[in-house]
């Protein structure tokens, strides 16, 4: 799929969590081919080498940061090289997550803490760490820009997901109280919650009859792709500061 190109964008400093796969990666690349300076934060830095690599030898501004978001210290560092690299940042998409379903009744207490961990508190720890960039630039009369990357999960009720479910519900919530704080300060707050995507989430899963259940999820439902996900935030961060997308529901058309 052809990314769509924002050029409204252009000279603005975006932070993308999760920037190593998925709808992390392509928003990325989206992001940069509009002219935007991104800073890719991801665990694995051999992938966000060779993505900055390519977003540069196509002309645009990219700059690597390994970093774990379950780590106050090592967020802290890298909001200090993203800005020491681009200044501050007025575009911020927390797209790191992950997906580790299983019954409750197993116990499984490491998936819940990592889950946890990841797709809230981490997103918080993110959302602190570039806080007041994002409340300057709105100051400066320039668009600044908050983006939660949640799921229909937050919502849909799927048996074994209750974990995951809960952590992306939290974030959504998160993000409609976060606009009663930012709002009034011309920060933009969006949540987007995708359904069915075709990404390295589904991998990630260690129980062989939940993964077959959603291998046959993805047979019968010509699933979304990553670039959908990075069109829908591309669209809704160019639009002019003073429109705001507050929530946003994106499926396959099948999926109901």
């Amino acid at each position: 799929m052809t990314l769509t190109s924002y050029p409204e964008l252009a000279g603005r400093t975006a932070v993308i969590t999760g920037a190593a796969s998925g709808m992390g990666e392509a928003t990325a690349r989206l992001l940069a081919a509009g002219g935007a300076r991104v800073a890719l934060l991801a665990r694995r830095a051999e992938r966000l080498t060779e993505l900055a690599e390519k977003i540069t030898l196509g002309g645009g501004q990219a700059l690597a940061v390994p970093v774990d978001i379950t780590d106050q210290a090592a967020v802290d560092a890298a909001a200090a090289q993203v800005r020491a690299a681009f200044g501050r940042a007025d575009l911020v998409v927390n797209a790191a997550g992950v997906m580790l379903p299983n019954p409750v009744a197993d116990g499984r207490t490491d998936e819940w803490t990592r889950m946890i961990d990841t797709n809230l508190t981490g997103a918080l720890r993110v959302i602190d760490a570039f806080r007041s960039d994002l409340v300057a630039a709105a100051a400066e009369g320039r668009t600044a820009d908050l983006v939660n990357v949640s799921s229909i999960g937050a919502h849909s009720v799927y048996r074994d997901f209750a974990v995951y479910s809960a952590t992306k519900a939290a974030l959504t919530h998160l993000s409609t109280v976060l606009r009663a704080e930012f709002g009034p300060l011309d920060v933009r707050v969006t949540n987007i919650e995708p359904g069915l995507t075709r990404t390295e989430l589904g991998s990630h899963i260690d129980n062989a009859d939940i993964s077959a259940l959603v291998d046959g999820m993805f047979e019968s439902i010509p699933p979304l792709t990553s670039e959908d996900i990075a069109d829908l935030i591309g669209w809704t961060t160019s639009r002019r500061r003073g429109a705001n997308l507050r929530q946003a529901v994106i499926l396959p058309t099948r999926q109901l």
